[in-house]
């Protein structure tokens, strides 16, 4: 029987824990890259992990945070959302989301937006089929 759980990880032990779920999703990461950034993250921005484990085991996990842009207002942005290669097509991704969504509206956010990958196709028709999220921009970025 499968035991199915979330939780959120607070301490660098639980994030270590995550990395290799995470690193399905941010490759180019090694673990004390990692683990900086999602220390950096929670200090300046007050990111968010959470973790799905089926039987203990973590399966797949979501970052957010809170933002304030002119756009939106303030609203959360969901930073990563990665299920393992080997549990997915099992409902794990729109658990985190929802787990995100309720987050959002008990601490009194009206919106949740990400970013996908052009290439991620899947993904896209995960975000607007099943979990009936907009399409309304493109995010362009800049590297120098």
């Amino acid at each position: 029987m499968k035991i199915i759980n979330i939780k959120e990880l607070k301490n660098q032990l639980e994030w270590k824990e995550a990395f290799l779920i995470m690193k399905q999703l941010r490759t180019h990461l090694d673990e004390a890259s990692y683990l900086r950034l999602v220390q950096e993250a929670k200090a300046k921005n007050h990111y968010k992990m959470a973790a799905l484990y089926e039987n203990e085991q973590i399966a797949a996990a979501i970052g957010f945070m809170p933002m304030v842009t002119l756009y939106n207002g303030s609203f959360i942005w969901v930073c990563d959302l990665i299920v393992d290669a080997n549990s997915r097509s099992k409902g794990y991704g729109a658990k985190l989301l929802h787990y995100v969504e309720d987050w959002s509206q008990k601490h009194g956010y009206n919106i949740v937006s990400l970013s996908s990958g052009l290439q991620r196709v899947d993904a896209h028709r995960f975000y607007e089929e099943k979990m009936n999220y907009d399409k309304v921009s493109y995010v362009f970025l800049k590297r120098w």
